[in-house]
């Protein structure tokens, strides 16, 4: 079977100690790390010889795993057009004083260092974002030259390509979270972000049906189209409210607000086909983590999490190795 973990992306707010406590309770096999709050620092990955194995200890006294590490906040930057939004979501060391260049090339080389710290670590896939440069350009009005999207893709590749060169040293893959604002938000943006990095194996895709669904993208279509690229999966849900009234653009809307016509749920509680997609990932032979990112406003964390990782558990099946009717066949 394959192994549940915890996106600790969204309990960043809480100490790992008390996290792996309250993961290993709950029934988690592991946990995904996120590189903000001290769940997992890369700098002190690099500089402190016992940083990473006295992590490994703290997960191994509470029966826990580790398969990737996630880098989303630091990865937006390397693309985006840098604004004061991003200085919330940024260490003040990548911020600096917030000139868009210099937080670009600082958040690339912090990137780079994530692999060499996920090597230190001991672990293969590093999980996050790209960015994006025209993702303001997403709705052609005014019209929007072709060769304006293509210089796009062009800064993928030369931003990146340097990147994954460090990521290939250290023998550890980038698995981008499709999603908006990222250079790859669904099947097709994808397949341009693969073309424009020569399809480099270092490059790959952390599988997230809820960012697919709400788009009108079906999830299982996405996992057969990649399924060599499929690195890591999230598991989460999101419910699709068509009531005349809201769109999928989210109408300026906050998540919570009934009025949206989409929203994050509770995994099971939401409209993703969570067993079509388990079938699919069984299909491509993908036997990785199933990472739960919890993200529900309407209901309490602590039970969401106990809630999603007993609904993982009970979903997820091994695949079989015969035809139901093998049992059939005639004995010479």
């Amino acid at each position: 079977m394959r192994p549940i973990t915890l996106c600790t992306g969204q309990w960043a707010d809480i100490q790992l100690v008390e996290l792996a406590a309250k993961c290993q309770s709950i029934g988690f096999d592991g946990l995904e790390l996120a590189c903000w709050g001290d769940h997992f620092e890369v700098q002190r990955a690099l500089a402190e010889d016992d940083y990473c194995g006295n992590l490994r200890r703290l997960l191994v006294d509470h029966q826990l795993q580790v398969h990737a590490i996630s880098n989303h906040l630091v990865g937006q930057a390397v693309l985006d057009r840098i604004d004061p939004r991003h200085k919330s979501l940024l260490p003040q060391t990548i911020w600096g004083d917030g000139d868009p260049e210099g937080v670009n090339r600082r958040a690339a080389e912090e990137l780079k260092n994530t692999a060499r710290a996920a090597k230190r670590l001991g672990i293969e896939v590093v999980n996050g974002f790209t960015g994006s440069s025209i993702w303001h350009l997403l709705y052609s009005f005014p019209p929007v030259p072709p060769a304006w999207i293509d210089d796009g893709f062009k800064l993928l590749s030369d931003r990146f390509h340097p990147i994954l060169d460090v990521f290939e040293e250290c023998g550890v893959r980038f698995a981008l979270e499709v999603h908006p604002t990222e250079i790859a938000f669904d099947l097709c943006s994808a397949q341009r972000a693969l073309e424009a990095l020569e399809h480099r194996p270092e490059f790959g895709f952390n599988f997230d049906p809820s960012h697919l669904l709400w788009q009108g993208i079906d999830p299982v279509c996405f996992i057969r189209a990649f399924a060599d690229r499929i690195y890591h999966v999230h598991m989460k849900d999101v419910i699709v409210r068509r009531t005349g009234e809201a769109g999928i653009l989210g109408s300026h809307l906050e998540f919570g607000d009934p009025r949206r016509g989409w929203d994050f749920r509770s995994l099971g509680r939401g409209d993703v086909d969570f067993e079509a997609i388990l079938r699919a990932l069984n299909d491509i032979g993908y036997q990785g983590p199933l990472s739960v990112e919890w993200e529900d406003s309407g209901m309490d964390r602590e039970y969401g999490a106990r809630d999603a990782c007993e609904f993982v558990r009970r979903l997820d099946f091994p695949t079989s190795n015969s035809a139901f009717d093998a049992a059939f066949e005639k004995r010479g």
